[in-house]
């Protein structure tokens, strides 16, 4: 049970009778006089015409100056937010108590509605979104007040209710979280999972077991300050569950091939941060899914990196789709391609009447960008979503992000989009997906544990072009970048990327695989390349475990 317990201190004209020498004058005068008294009552009914002043505009200024808090406030700069008001060190005490006190992480502040009181105050609406740590969003208004200084600057006048309308000198929330011991959580052969022997699903046990029993239960409550007594329930979170408590939660998981993800993470990626996931092909349920660092974030499911250069596998099943390439065909590797910006090749190579398939097996940037007038500019995008579910709504057993790919905004864009760089997003769960995809002909909603409804809607291969994919995938580790995994039997086939971040950091790197009934990717991040920093992580997995999951 948390307390945050911030405490604070306290007309017409008149019109004459005329001097005209007949009697109809001043009537002539005093109906005129009565019309305008007439219009000018309508004016002020209607809140109209040239006596109503209308409202105030706010100064622009102030505006500015809410959104400056606002913005500092979101994002965990709490002294500068407060320096921005009238009280700057009750106003740091209160949103550090509130924003600590109460678990609140990564808080999302819109600005809404500007208005000016008489006064001269100007007051901006906001909307609070405000996630509790493991337990859920708590939402609700309130407002940012601003008063115009001496010296012509705009200050946020402080007060406790700007923070939340109910929070007060003789109020304030509360957190109380329901403690329940979560459920054991297995993997497909009924082996128990802890986050002690594998690391990477500490994070994601409690996860799992949200997804199928009520999970983690908790509520913010409004108290009195003096009493403690409960006044109100302000947000409540998690669901009780009506399944037996001592039913452990299966999950798709193989403690095998999980055991193995953990140590190829650990003893190949020199320390980067990095992600891991495995998948049977057949189906799409998940086998391993490992982070390094293993605590925090899943960016195995829920990272968002540009692909580089394993989106080819996608790009080329939209040319194949078209019969716009053919492997055989000659597709020349210039070291630079200028579509707007110089696009280059990793190490600036080049291959002068190389075919398509030396430019996958090579990963070829500007072959590839040199084909992007073949394909539309949404097809990509179109054929990553029909045939891969790619951007559609996964229902893996946790939260998961499920790709974009944006139409481009123009020709430098599409360029980028070729090859895995620009908008298009992934993850190494979206990239081991795509693989199995492209080598079976079927899109699979990757799955963590049962009972997730899948709602994807997905149209198979054409079996000529999955053909292709293999021969191409195996060609990768037989004759190109791929050669790292030339010794493991099994056909195995791969590819490559290597994904831009800036200008000023070192390239992600990047590395898909499928041996039998099992695809794999890998993202190492600032790997500089995909060989040669995710590719001694997936050989270190399928040397560990030679044989395929039943």
């Amino acid at each position: 049970m948390t307390d945050v317990a911030p405490l604070t201190g306290p007309g017409q004209r008149p019109v004459g009778p005329g001097r005209g020498p007949t009697r109809k004058a001043p009537r002539v005068v005093v109906a005129a006089g009565l019309a305008l008294a007439l219009a000018a009552g309508i004016g002020y009914a209607a809140e109209l015409g040239p006596f109503d002043p209308g409202p105030a505009i706010p100064d622009p200024e102030a505006t500015k100056q809410a959104r400056a808090f606002l913005a500092d406030w979101e994002a965990g700069h709490m002294s500068r937010a407060a320096a921005l008001t009238s009280r700057p060190e009750q106003a740091e005490r209160v949103l550090n108590s509130f924003t600590a006190g109460l678990d609140i992480s990564g808080p999302k502040l819109t600005p809404g509605a500007v208005t000016a009181g008489e006064d001269g105050a100007v007051t901006v609406a906001f909307t609070a979104k405000m996630p509790v740590t493991e337990l859920g969003t708590w939402t609700y208004s309130s407002a940012v007040p601003l008063r115009k200084q001496d010296d012509g600057t705009w200050k946020v006048e402080w007060a406790l209710s700007l923070v939340h309308p109910k929070l007060s000198a003789t109020e304030k929330f509360r957190l109380e979280r329901e403690d329940t011991a979560g459920p054991e959580v297995n993997d497909r052969d009924g082996n128990a999972l802890s986050s002690e022997k594998y690391p990477s699903l500490g994070p994601l046990l409690p996860q799992m077991a949200g997804g199928v029993r009520g999970g983690p239960r908790g509520a913010v409550r409004l108290v009195d300050r003096a009493t403690g007594k409960v006044k109100a329930t302000e947000a409540s979170f998690g669901k009780k569950s009506d399944r037996p408590a001592d039913r452990p939660v299966a999950t798709t998981l193989d403690a095998t091939w999980q055991a193995a993800a953990e140590k190829a993470l650990a003893a190949e990626t020199d320390g980067k941060d990095a992600a891991l996931v495995a998948l049977r092909i057949d189906d799409g349920e998940v086998l391993a899914v490992a982070n390094s660092p293993s605590s925090g974030f899943n960016r195995a499911v829920s990272g968002t990196y540009a692909p580089g250069s394993t989106w080819k596998i996608v790009t080329t099943s939209a040319l194949l789709l078209k019969d716009a390439v053919a492997p055989g065909d000659v597709v020349d590797c210039p070291k630079y391609l200028t579509v707007g910006k110089r696009f280059q090749n990793v190490e600036t190579s080049e291959h002068r009447g190389a075919t398509f398939r030396k430019d996958f097996t090579t990963s070829c940037n500007t072959a590839f960008i040199s084909l992007r007038d073949k394909v539309g500019d949404e097809e990509l995008g179109d054929v990553a979503g029909k045939y891969f579910g790619v951007g559609q709504k996964w229902r893996v057993g946790i939260p998961s992000y499920d790709g974009s790919v944006p139409t481009p905004r123009d020709q430098t864009e599409k360029a980028a989009s070729m090859i895995g760089q620009g908008r298009v997003q992934a993850n190494p769960l979206i990239m081991a997906s795509v693989t199995a995809t492209a080598v079976s002909g079927t899109f699979h909603q990757p799955t963590l544990t049962s009972g997730g409804k899948d709602t994807t809607r997905t149209t198979p291969l054409p079996r000529e072009i999955v053909t292709q994919l293999r021969e191409l995938t195996r060609a990768t580790v037989t004759d190109g970048t791929a050669s790292i995994l030339a010794d493991l039997p099994g056909g195995v086939g791969a590819k490559t990327g290597t994904a831009e971040v800036s200008e000023d950091a070192p390239n992600n790197g990047w590395f898909v695989a499928h041996r039998g009934n099992v695809a794999v990717a890998c993202v190492v991040e600032k790997g500089v390349t995909g060989g040669a920093s995710a590719g001694p992580v997936v050989r270190s997995l399928l040397g560990a475990v030679p044989d395929d999951p039943s």
